[in-house]
């Protein structure tokens, strides 16, 4: 589920968020399903609690999870989360479009490779 890289250059929540981060908006996991407990987590990639804890905090605060008082943290609701993903993508679609027009690449030569990348 998630995987440490230890030659990344970003401290070790930083990547276990981005991991729940992308296993939540592409369904991996579902809303109101329960998260690994920090404990066993913790066991399972050989890493200190307080990283978890501190991951779990992020992703809490981010509205990606919530805590339950003594039942656990839990993935919340996603589709605004994935709205905002998809118009975040989208203004960078339209930003990179319009720098590949400024160095002479047309409209129809992108479409055309956008075409090639569905099938």
């Amino acid at each position: 589920m998630v995987v440490i890289d230890y030659k990344d250059t970003r401290p070790i929540y930083e990547q276990v968020v981005e991991r729940f981060k992308t296993l939540i908006l592409k369904g991996g996991l579902l809303p109101d399903e329960q998260m690994p407990s920090v404990r066993n987590l913790a066991m399972e990639l050989s890493i200190n609690p307080n990283t978890i804890q501190k991951a779990y905090a992020e992703l809490e605060r981010q509205g990606f999870i919530y805590t339950i008082k003594g039942r656990g943290n839990f993935v919340a609701g996603t589709e605004k989360l994935l709205s905002e993903k998809k118009k975040s993508c989208m203004e960078k679609i339209l930003e990179l479009v319009g720098e590949a027009m400024e160095y002479g690449i047309t409209r129809e030569e992108i479409i055309f490779s956008l075409q090639q990348m569905e099938g």
